[in-house]
Formats: structure tokens, C-alpha cells, sequence
């Protein structure tokens, strides 16, 4: 009798296949008892919310999925890392509140318990933006928070850094490619202290290329690991942004810090302070905000403390209106660069917003 994959197996399987999508990936992982051992049931892709094919892909590595998880393990551990799958238990508990999770992860170092807080911002960042984010690293880090950001130029590399510097400081970096890749160029000792002080972890095989698409995806962790995203500096559209977006559809707190009103760095923060996100003077409003001290002896605190629910989405409005569209008519319907639309139609795809249908077509949950 041929024997089946374990839960792990398969799940290390599903996130190493090439020829599944992401979102198709997750969705399989996520719903492993119903379609494993199901047989070709009527509807069931449309009940998973995958495309037919890549329901057939998933079957089909049933009986080499043992095989595919022992290579997959071992290309992983030439890239100084281990796979951490949703049936382990060092599995982050707060990547389960994604209605997506990555079926695995590429992590090297070791995942901190302790409460977190993402720090992002540009990469092309002032002076200033890189003080800012090494000073509220180093603090919030002292103060016993794990320092979650993307490993970029910029912000999130001063970010880490000053986590570093705290005494037991912890951080973790979230990569946008594999873990086997140089990437940015010149992070190598970055990682390496990170790897010994934290984690770094990627939800894709360790030689995966960065490509523009995989930094939403990777954002999307980054807003589902920590309590709450402090934004530094970004422009407008920036991938800050986009987690700060993800971070308000998790019901996470956004906060940010204000800048120069002259500089296209600021444009970002601004547009979030005046949306309602907390203002970020002092480590001690982070930690007030996210409710791990009092704010005896601060000055007043922002009212709330979170930002309010995000407006409507013209991409959902005008499918909810218009049913089904293809991304080449949603982008000239909303007046929208299609590279900029497909990237947003992967996020609320993966956030659960929008399903793909066949065409490929795209339409509203429910």
C-alpha cells in the first residue's frame, strides 16, 4: 500500500512546488483534511477558493510529497535554515490570524516569544529617518519588544540594527526572497547578526529571486507578526504603506512619525497621522499605544490610539458593482498603471478580499 505523506510532508511540499501560486498554496495548506484524502467531489476548488488545475497540482504531489519535503529540508539547511511548518508549533501564532498563512518558512535563527513591533520605512531615507528608526529600535528593543522589519536598505536595515545594540535586543527580519540570495547586496553580516539575535524568514525557497511582486507578499507577514507598524518615512503608494493597510485589515495598530513637511518621505506618515494613526514622539508612545505602559509622566497621548477603518476600496467598490472583470479592464476603468493593479489585486487576493476566476477574472468574496 503506498504510503501517505504526513501533514508536514505535504505542507513543505505545497510551499515548495513551482507550479502553484501563492495564494493557491496557502489555500490548499490551510484546508489539508478537506481535499488530501477527498476524491474529485463536484465544486470543491470553488469551496477551497482555488482554480481546478492547481487543486489538480496539489494531488498530484500527494505521492511525491515525502521526497519533495526531504529535498526541500535540505536545500534549506545548505542555506543555514530550517522549515517551520502550520503543523509545528513554533509555527507563529500570529501569522494564523492571515486567513492565508504561508504553508511554511524558511527561518534561520530562532523565533523570539516576546511581544512584537514592525518598523518600516523608505529605503532612500534622510538622515533623520535612519536616526529615528535606530533610536526607537534600540529603545523598544531594551524595553523587551522583538523588532519585526524587511531587511531593506534604509529604515528597516537602521531599525534592526538598533535592536541590535539593546542589551538581549531581538529582531526579525522578513525577506521578500530566499534565504539563499545576497539580497540587498552588502546585508550579509546584517543577516548573520540577526540570524544569532533573532530570525531571519522568508515564506520562499532559499533561491528564490527578489521580484517586485514578493515585497506585498512579504509585507503582509510583516503587518501579521507585530502588535502594531510604526511608519517612519515613506512616499506616497510606498511598500510602507501597503503594510500599514495590511496592518488596519488585521486590526493591528498603525502608528507614525512626522517629518518634514517639505520632504516626499513625510507625505506617507502625514497621510496616516491625519487618517488617525498614533503619533510616534517618543519610544514610550509606541509602547503606550500598543498597551504595554502607562503614559504617566508623557505628554498628552493621541486620542484612540488606532487608526480608523480604511475607506472604501474603488477596486472592491467597482467589483461589487460591476461583477467580474479582468485586470486589463479594471485597470482602465480605474485609471490605474496595470503593474501597480496586479500587485494590489495579489494583496486583497491573499487578504481574502477578491477571488481569480477562470479568464483569469477577478471578483468580490461571498
Amino acid at each position: 500500500m503506498e504510503r501517505l505523506p504526513t501533514d508536514r510532508q505535504l505542507l513543505i511540499a505545497l510551499h515548495a512546488d513551482e507550479g502553484l501560486s501563492r495564494p493557491a498554496a496557502c489555500a490548499l495548506g490551510v484546508s489539508l483534511a478537506a481535499w488530501r484524502d477527498a476524491g474529485p467531489e463536484p465544486g470543491l476548488a470553488r469551496a477551497l477558493g482555488v482554480p481546478v488545475r492547481q487543486l489538480a497540482r496539489g494531488r498530484e504531489l500527494l505521492p511525491h510529497a515525502a521526497a519533495l519535503a526531504a529535498a526541500a529540508e535540505a536545500r534549506a539547511a545548505e542555506a543555514g535554515a530550517r522549515i517551520v511548518t502550520l503543523a509545528d508549533a513554533e509555527y507563529p501564532r500570529a501569522l494564523r490570524d492571515l486567513r492565508l498563512p504561508p504553508p511554511a518558512l524558511q527561518v534561520a535563527g530562532e523565533l523570539p516569544a516576546a511581544p512584537a513591533v514592525a518598523i518600516v520605512g523608505s529605503r532612500r531615507a534622510s538622515p533623520y529617518a535612519l536616526e529615528v528608526a535606530d533610536w526607537l529600535g534600540r529603545e523598544l528593543a531594551a524595553a523587551g519588544l522583538a523588532v519585526v522589519s524587511g531587511f531593506a536598505r534604509g529604515v528597516d536595515a537602521a531599525a534592526h540594527t538598533g535592536a541590535l545594540t539593546a542589551p538581549g535586543g531581538r529582531t526579525v527580519a522578513v525577506l521578500g526572497c530566499g534565504l539563499g540570495i545576497d539580497y540587498p547586496r552588502g546585508h550579509r553580516d546584517l543577516g548573520r547578526r540577526i540570524s544569532g539575535s533573532g530570525a531571519r524568514i522568508s515564506e520562499f525557497p532559499p533561491a528564490t529571486r527578489p521580484e517586485a511582486w514578493r515585497f506585498p507578499v512579504r509585507n503582509r507577514l510583516i503587518a501579521a507578526l507585530a502588535r502594531g507598524v510604526v511608519v517612519v518615512s515613506a512616499a506616497p503608494r510606498s511598500g510602507s504603506l501597503v503594510t500599514a493597510r495590511l496592518s488596519l485589515e488585521l486590526n493591528r495598530e498603525v502608528l507614525a512619525v512626522p517629518g518634514r513637511i517639505l520632504d516626499e518621505s513625510s507625505l506617507g506618515p502625514h497621510e496616516l497621522l491625519r487618517d488617525g494613526a498614533a503619533l510616534v514622539r517618543h519610544p514610550a508612545d509606541v509602547l503606550e499605544a500598543l498597551g504595554l505602559a502607562s503614559p504617566a509622566g508623557r505628554g498628552a497621548a493621541p486620542a484612540g490610539g488606532a487608526a480608523p477603518p480604511p475607506p472604501a476600496d474603488p477596486l472592491l467598490a467597482l467589483l461589487a458593482t460591476e461583477g467580474p472583470l479582468s485586470p486589463d479592464a479594471l485597470a482602465v476603468a480605474l485609471a490605474t498603471p496595470i503593474e501597480q493593479l496586479l500587485t494590489r489585486l495579489l494583496e486583497l487576493e491573499l487578504a481574502g478580499r477578491l477571488r481569480r476566476l477562470p479568464g483569469p477574472l477577478y471578483a468580490c468574496m461571498g
